[in-house]
């Protein structure tokens, strides 16, 4: 047999296990070499004067009484009997096992493997582990894959058994198929960080010698599929860089010099590292495909805005979408002030029909240099002149199709995306693994933080009364009401009540607005106006308050039932005050019933560094559907974990880097990644 052949060839594999076998994701030999189990059952024997209460061990010991099987009820029996272990008497009880009556022999010695209960001496069985003829022949519960092993635990399918595939497992090594399976890491790597060889690694996963044996094997094969990732993501990234000539984009650096000398406001090192990055990659003859993250408040806006003032001092256009139309309307507003040499165009949904047709014009003849737009950008009949620079913002909110659509308005444009949530690190160089990343951790200057307390349902009145004071300062109010069960007509009716019991309690002292989903966009955008021009007080909204809105005197944040949302999203609506000088304060207004709800509560009120917030939403939540990184085709790892093996990540991610920079020192396995990768 070869590795490559087909499971159904093998002992035990019938047609109809065989779809089974499928199901699991293997077909071939090698697929069943490395499907491992994810947990061990631990069948080492131990005295019961070791065991504490509930613990699940074997216990070791000669049957001292016969078996007696109890019938009560319907189809429900219970078999007892009990074994010497030493000087102790164990009673042992089996649940609708019946037929183990046949392996329990007065005078032989059994292995039975059950949890302890402390309180009865009693062992409540789970599986006889062996049995041997008598204790004078010797045990043979110490062999190999026994009591003194662990034994694999395997995720399986409808109408597959633990022992089954096991025992396919077992043939498989027995026929030394193992000796055929080819080393993937590079020699130096394998001495480097003293890993197991492949073939040991696949050998202790599936039945390991001791636990540190099984530890030095996950250890190998974390480290291999982490590395096997990151070789993809270069690959690709090469690809990206090789095979798609990019746009090279000239522009005297002195003009922009100028344009940052000219601004009302100090850039911080974060921010002018950030936008050298970007200047160097569109400077560059190659594609620029990078992701500017930053947390709430950095001013990626700004950066975002040198960028495309770049393009055109290079007389390319550049376009800029932006998820809604108050955000576009904003990013509008502040391009024009920043650039009023420039003809700056807007292009939403609702235009009337000849100023759309203006706008589609200048941006065909060149006339237009900037447009910020929402998906009304991506729509037939939108085209450029002289497209050189595409910019997503939050961009977790438009598919890749949109995105893509709108690259390919141009001749292969520079790509920047922007997001405000702060995608942990360990995510951005895995999910974009092959994007560039930059990233502004800084706050600019003169943004006081945020306080942020927790108070209980019972103190809201006391929180009012205390905004009743700010407002009567000239202070302006986010109040928000939580999403329930995601219905809007629910979502609606919580916002209307809570709006309610605002008005009632300020009566004629504050001026109270009411924002929510079911209003059409230009009601949205005229409440959020007036709230910008002071002429509302105090802003009651669902969670449909938009990412980036600056409202700079809007200074207290109150969060209703603050449990029923996420870190991230907890992060995003705090990021609405603080935006000017003033200090500023968020408050979450909840009673969690669960642990993770009041460490959720607690983390908020702890740091408002959106990163490290972000790093305990993924440990918390784990990696999964996080800031919906899945569309991101984010990979399911078989050993990894990308939060608890982060480190593991990086090393992976340095090294595969090396490897493509000394690329023909390595052509073998650089070629094997292009192929698997489907990069060829």
């Amino acid at each position: 047999m070869k590795l490559t052949d087909s499971v159904q060839f093998l002992k035990g594999v019938g047609p109809k296990s065989v779809e089974n076998f499928h199901k699991l994701g293997i077909f071939t030999v090698q697929d069943l070499l490395l499907y491992f189990p994810f947990r061990y059952e631990d069948f080492a024997s131990r005295s019961v004067f070791e065991l504490v209460d509930g613990e699940k061990a074997t216990i070791i010991g000669t049957v001292v009484t016969p078996a007696n099987v109890q019938y009560y009820g319907f189809k429900r029996n219970r078999l007892s009997f009990k074994i010497k272990e030493g000087e102790a008497v164990v009673a042992v009880s089996f649940f609708n096992q019946p037929y183990l009556a046949d392996k329990v022999e007065v005078g032989k010695e059994i292995a039975v493997y059950g949890k302890w209960e402390q309180a009865k001496q009693q062992l409540m069985g789970m599986k006889v582990v062996a049995q041997v003829s008598s204790p004078e022949t010797g045990s043979n519960v110490n062999s190999r894959y026994g009591v003194d092993g662990l034994e694999p635990v395997y995720h399986l399918t409808a109408g597959m058994k633990q022992s089954q595939l096991v025992k396919v497992i077992h043939q498989v090594f027995e026929s030394d198929l193992l000796s055929e399976l080819p080393e993937n890491l590079p020699e130096f790597l394998i001495k480097k960080y003293r890993l197991m060889n492949r073939q040991e690694a696949v050998l202790a996963m599936h039945f390991p010698e001791d636990m540190e044996a099984h530890k030095q094997a996950l250890r190998r094969v974390k480290f291999e599929e982490l590395f096997m990732f990151q070789l993809k993501l270069q690959a690709l990234k090469n690809k990206e860089k090789s095979g798609r000539a990019g746009l090279e984009v000239v522009f005297e650096q002195g003009e922009i010099d100028q344009k940052i000398s000219e601004l009302p406001f100090e850039l911080t090192g974060a921010q002018l590292s950030a936008l050298s990055e970007i200047l160097t990659d569109m400077k560059s003859p190659y594609h620029m495909n990078r992701l500017l993250q930053g947390d709430v408040g950095s001013g990626k806006t700004v950066v975002a805005s040198l960028a495309m003032y770049a393009a055109c001092l290079a007389n390319f256009q550049a376009a800029i979408m932006v998820p809604t139309e108050i955000l576009a309307r904003q990013h509008f507003a502040n391009l024009k002030a920043l650039f009023p040499e420039l003809q700056i165009s807007l292009l939403v949904s609702g235009l009337k029909v000849a100023e759309r047709r203006e706008i589609l014009a200048d941006l065909v003849s060149g006339h237009t240099h900037m447009v910020v737009g929402t998906h009304a950008l991506i729509q037939e009949g939108v085209d450029f002149y002289n497209l050189g620079l595409v910019i997503t913002d939050e961009q977790h909110r438009f598919g890749v199709n949109q995105r893509k659509i709108l690259r390919e308005k141009g001749q292969n444009p520079d790509v920047l995306i922007m997001t405000a949530t702060p995608i942990p690190r360990t995510l951005a160089i895995t999910a974009f693994g092959d994007m560039d990343v930059s990233i502004i951790d800084e706050l600019p200057k003169g943004r006081q933080p945020i306080t942020t307390r927790w108070v209980k349902h019972e103190q809201f009145s006391e929180v009012l009364s205390w905004i009743k004071a700010d407002v009567a300062k000239d202070s302006q109010v986010y109040f928000i009401s939580p999403l329930i069960e995601e219905s809007e007509t629910l979502d609606l009716k919580n916002a209307e009540a809570l709006f309610a019991e605002l008005n009632e309690y300020f009566g004629l002292f504050a001026k109270i607005g009411l924002l929510h989903g079911k209003m059409k966009n230009d009601e949205k955008d005229q409440i959020m106006q007036e709230f910008k021009a002071k002429k509302l007080d105090i802003l009651v909204s669902t969670t449909v308050i938009e990412v980036g809105v600056d409202v700079p005197n809007a200074t207290i944040m109150v969060i209703m039932d603050a449990d029923r949302f996420g870190i991230s999203q907890l992060h995003q609506l705090r990021g609405r005050v603080g935006r000017g000088t003033k200090k500023s304060y968020a408050i979450l207004v909840a009673n969690p019933n669960s642990d993770s709800g009041k460490q959720r509560m607690k983390i908020m009120t702890e740091t408002q560094n959106g990163f490290i917030l972000a790093e305990e939403d993924l440990k918390m939540r784990g990696s999964g559907d996080i800031f919906g990184l899945r569309q991101s085709g984010l990979p399911e790892f078989i050993a990894a974990d990308l939060v608890n093996d982060y480190n593991i990540l990086e090393v992976a991610r340095k090294e595969a880097v090396e490897i493509f920079k000394n690329a023909d020192e390595f052509p073998d396995l650089i070629a094997q990644v292009i192929v698997d990768g489907g990069f060829d």
